[in-house]
């Protein structure tokens, strides 16, 4: 990295991410504590703190990012307590100030029935606990950084597909749409839950009184993965219906094989 700036004629900005030695419970996907593929092992740090300071880098601060979907608002105020205590802890060994420090994100939303919504004012209020007993004292010129892809975009955006055919087979009805897993994966359930269930679907335009049925939306690929919802109460739909799928705005088109089998790529449309 250092030769690289040299050549461009830049002094490289770093920021090192921490692997904390905390888990925490709750989250959809677990991405700190214990051995992981992401982030310098907290014990580690010190020693790899040390090698920058004499290396020709302009070291920003720390990113701590410990799980993601998390539902449950106790533990994750916890986990930013855990996180503020490590970066206070981290910091002492650097011989200058820590300038940005990103505390995660982890924010979830409710995909499912049982889901809760989380307490954002009881978040909030932690955090600005933090920010005035710990991190403005340890740390006073630091910027403070929360990520919230997943809260801010997930329940705003919506995947729209369209029926091409009726299939009845042994006494299930399957809705075959033009989309799939190469569109939705997160939707199709293969982006990391540990057990299946469906997002919220309905028919396009049609009424919630009106008349259900029991079906599973399947894609077009040649695997039994491409399962949008199964065995669902829709309202009937025939060919050239809408199938929509709600809190589609994250995790949805960038994080999907849109190549697999070169089906053609969805349209994007901003409202």
């Amino acid at each position: 990295m250092v030769m690289i700036g040299e050549r461009l004629g830049v002094r490289p900005r770093v920021a090192v991410r921490v692997n904390p030695d905390f888990e925490v419970k709750g989250s959809g996907m677990r991405m700190g504590g214990g051995p992981q593929q992401f982030g310098v092992d907290a014990e580690d740090v010190p020693a790899l703190l040390a090698d920058l300071a004499q290396a020709d880098l302009e070291f920003l601060g720390f990113h701590i990012f410990a799980g993601s979907q998390n539902l449950h608002t106790e533990i994750l105020c916890e986990a930013q307590r855990r996180t503020v205590e490590l970066a206070l802890r981290l910091a002492e060994a650097l011989p200058m100030p820590v300038r940005y420090l990103n505390l995660g994100g982890g924010f979830g939303i409710p995909y499912f029935d049982r889901d809760e919504p989380l307490d954002l004012a009881a978040i909030g209020e932690n955090l600005h606990g933090l920010l005035a007993d710990a991190i403005l004292p340890g740390l006073p010129g630091a910027r403070v950084v929360i990520e919230l892809g997943r809260y801010i975009t997930g329940e705003s955006g919506f995947y729209v597909t369209r029926v091409v055919d009726r299939k009845q087979s042994r006494g299930k009805t399957f809705l075959v749409v033009d989309g799939g897993l190469h569109h939705q994966l997160a939707a199709s359930g293969n982006f990391g839950q540990a057990i299946r269930r469906n997002y919220p679907v309905a028919i396009g335009g049609r009424s919630a009184d009106e008349e259900t049925e029991v079906v599973s939306v399947v894609g077009r690929l040649c695997t039994p993965l491409d399962l949008l919802a199964d065995s669902v109460p829709l309202a009937r739909a025939d060919v050239g219906d809408l199938v929509v799928v709600f809190m589609a705005g994250a995790y949805g088109l960038t994080a999907s094989p849109t190549a697999f089998l070169s089906h053609p790529a969805p349209v994007e449309v901003l409202v």
